[in-house]
C-alpha cells in the first residue's frame, strides 16, 4: 500500500503555487489600489474594449455572482465604468477608466517581478518545460470540468501572462 500524501500530491503543489502567487502580488500590488483577483479583468479589458459582466466572467472563468461583486468594488475604487449596451438595455458594458489604465504599466512591472522571484533559478529550458507541462495539465482539467456539465471550462485569461 502506497502512502497517501496530500501534501505532495502535484495538484496540492499547484494550488499552494497559486495562492502565495496571489500573496505576493496582492501585497505588491496593494500600493497601487488594485488586487490580484482584479489582474484578470484589467488584463482582458486592457485593449480598451468594453465587455459584458457575462462576457468577464466567461473569460475569467469566475461565476456571475463572483464577477459581479468584483466589478462593484472596481466601480468603487474607479477602476471601470459602466454605459448601457447599445442592444440590450438588460446588460451594461464594463470598461477600464482612464485611471485603472494609467495604472497598467506599473501593475504589469509588479507582476514581472513577482514572476522572475518565483523562477529564481530556473534556467530557460526549465520554465518552458514547466509552461508546456502546466498548458497540457489545464488542458486535461479543462476536458474533464467539461465532462462533468460544468460551463466554467474556458479558464485561460486573455492576459495570461499577467495574471499570475
Amino acid at each position: 500500500m502506497t502512502d497517501w500524501r496530500p501534501e505532495a500530491a502535484p495538484a496540492q503543489l499547484i494550488n499552494h503555487a497559486a495562492r502565495l502567487f496571489a500573496l505576493l502580488h496582492d501585497s505588491r500590488l496593494r500600493a497601487l489600489g488594485i488586487t490580484a483577483g482584479q489582474i484578470p479583468v484589467l488584463g482582458t479589458l486592457s485593449d480598451g474594449s468594453a465587455l459584458t459582466q457575462k462576457e468577464l466572467a466567461t473569460r475569467s472563468s469566475g461565476g456571475q455572482p463572483a464577477m459581479a461583486e468584483l466589478l462593484a468594488r472596481m466601480q468603487r475604487d474607479g477602476l471601470i465604468q459602466r454605459t448601457p449596451h447599445p442592444h440590450d438595455r438588460r446588460s451594461s458594458l464594463v470598461a477600464l477608466t482612464d485611471r485603472a489604465l494609467s495604472l497598467l504599466p506599473e501593475a504589469r512591472t509588479v507582476l514581472s517581478q513577482g514572476h522572475a522571484d518565483a523562477l529564481t533559478g530556473f534556467d530557460e529550458d526549465e520554465i518552458q518545460h514547466l509552461a508546456a507541462l502546466l498548458t497540457r495539465l489545464i488542458a486535461n482539467l479543462e476536458q474533464a470540468v467539461a465532462s462533468a456539465g460544468d460551463s466554467r471550462t474556458d479558464s485561460t485569461p486573455t492576459e495570461q501572462s499577467d495574471s499570475d
